[in-house]
C-alpha cells in the first residue's frame, strides 16, 4: 500500500477515475489492518491508505463504508488457513456475516488487499451468492486493490523515439551483465 500510495501522490502513475461506476466497498484484512497494528505496531493507517487508493480510481461519491473503523471491520472467514484447509462449513459460516457486511453497503464491488480474503469473498461467498444460497445484495465481483489500480491505469503510448530509447537501455543493461538471449529463428 506504501508504494502504491507513493506512485499515486508523486504522479509516476495517473490513474483514470472514470473506468468504474459501480459501488464499491473496503475489506479491511485482518493481516494488513488489525493484527498488523497489534503485533508489529505497524501504521495503524493501512485501512485508511487503502480506502484513499481506491478512491484515486473510483469516484469517491460511490464509496460505500462497511463500518465505523478499518479496526472494526469483520474478517473474511478465510484466514488461519481456513481457506487452504478442507473446513468449507466453518469457513463459509463465519464469512456469512462478511456476506451481510457487503450487502448492507448495498456495493457492487469489494476491493480487498488480501489474497485469502479476495478468494473467500470471490469464489467461496460469491459462488454461494450466484448459486443462491448467500444473499450478498448487489455484490458482483472482488478486485485486489492492486488490480484495481492496475484496471485504472492510465498511460500514453511510447512513441518510435520512447520505445528505441527503452531497448537501447534494456540492451545497454544486458551488456552490463553479461546476459546473452538466444537470437529468434
Amino acid at each position: 500500500m506504501d508504494l502504491l500510495e507513493e506512485y499515486i501522490k508523486s504522479g509516476r502513475i495517473k490513474l483514470n477515475t472514470h473506468k468504474f461506476h459501480e459501488t464499491y466497498t473496503m475489506h479491511d484484512p485482518c493481516n494488513y489492518v488489525r493484527k498488523s497494528v497489534m503485533l508489529y505496531h505497524d501504521d495503524p493507517n493501512n485501512g485508511q491508505k487503502s480506502r484513499w487508493i481506491a478512491q484515486q480510481c473510483i469516484d469517491p461519491s460511490l464509496f460505500r463504508e462497511m463500518c465505523d473503523d478499518p479496526m472494526n471491520n469483520l474478517c473474511c472467514g478465510a484466514g488461519g488457513g481456513a481457506w487452504a484447509m478442507p473446513y468449507d462449513a466453518e469457513r463459509l459460516a463465519y464469512g456469512k456475516m462478511k456476506a451481510d457486511q457487503i450487502k448492507t453497503t448495498g456495493a457492487e464491488i469489494v476491493i480487498a488487499p488480501c489474497h485469502n480474503c479476495r478468494d473467500q469473498i470471490m469464489k467461496g461467498l460469491g459462488k454461494e451468492h450466484k448459486e443462491g444460497r448467500m444473499d450478498m445484495g448487489n455484490y458482483k465481483e472482488t478486485l485486489y486493490l492492486w488490480e484495481l489500480v492496475s484496471l485504472c491505469l492510465d498511460y500514453e503510448p511510447w512513441s518510435e523515439a520512447e520505445i528505441e530509447a527503452g531497448h537501447a537501455a534494456r540492451d545497454a543493461q544486458f551488456e552490463r551483465d553479461g546476459i546473452e538471449l538466444d537470437e529468434e529463428e
